[in-house]
């Protein structure tokens, strides 16, 4: 069945009610209703109009959800380009992605999350580790959007106490 004003409105408003989206996410979906229903009205489906009225009426939040998108990668271990990636494939603007980057510590301490998660050096249980092997590790710090210097580090740790303490070095830095 064709939809029409009202029905638009009622998909945004049930969409924002069921998941947590921003701005981008939100056009995206209705245009794709649109595209498996079609349209009822003689006028042209306003989608940016449903979407602003949203976001004014606080329903949709592109820095909320920035935010808590950028923690919620951060704390399984994800770094500042996936986090950036993720949140530009949301449609959130660049100045809100940088900012949900993190600050050091936090990208410092999400290396060290996913070194832990993923049983990589140090957490590997392996007292030394084989030229493979460490090439392997890399590039799943490299993957998963760490830094080239940060996965480094890690790898060239001599022990967990020493990475924690460089994971720390920036926290009195950081609180502002």
């Amino acid at each position: 069945m064709p939809l029409d004003t009202p029905a638009l409105e009622a998909l945004a408003l049930t969409y924002v009610a069921r998941f947590a989206t921003s701005t981008g996410k939100l056009a995206d979906y209705l245009k794709r209703k649109l595209r498996e229903r079609g349209w009822a009205d003689d006028m042209p489906a306003d989608v940016p109009g449903v979407v602003s009225r949203l976001a004014e009426r606080g329903y949709v939040n592109d820095a909320g959800y920035a935010q808590a998108q950028g923690e919620g990668l951060r704390r399984r271990g994800y770094g500042a380009r996936r986090i950036d990636t993720a949140l530009d494939h949301a449609g959130i603007a660049p100045a809100l992605r940088a900012a949900a980057r993190g600050s050091e510590t936090e990208r410092r301490h999400a290396v060290l999350a996913f070194a832990r998660r993923k049983r990589l050096w140090p957490y590997s249980g392996t007292r030394c580790l084989d030229p493979a092997t460490r090439q392997k590790h890399m590039a799943a710090f490299l993957r998963a959007g760490h830094g080239l210097d940060h996965a480094r580090r890690v790898m060239d740790a001599q022990s967990l106490d020493d990475l924690e303490g460089w994971a720390d070095e920036h926290a009195e830095d950081d609180v502002e």
